[in-house]
């Protein structure tokens, strides 16, 4: 899996599980919400800086988006 592939999974699954919609987490991330989705489908390589912004609305770990999956 590449490490675009993971990011975009781990991001997904975390947003869901916090069950926040594509629009809210850009809100909160204060990012547009076409980019959240464009990067949960590949389409962009997220900069460490909105990853930054995208853990802090998630409240987790930026971290936890390189995590493996289980």
């Amino acid at each position: 899996m590449s490490l675009r592939e993971r990011v975009a999974r781990n991001l997904r699954r975390l947003r869901q599980e916090k069950s926040i919609s594509q629009e809210e987490l850009a809100h909160r991330a204060q990012i547009n919400r076409n980019y959240v989705g464009m990067v949960e489908r590949e389409e962009y390589s997220i900069s460490v800086d909105k990853l930054e912004k995208l853990a802090d609305a998630l409240g987790v770990d930026p971290a936890e988006f390189f995590r493996s999956e289980a």
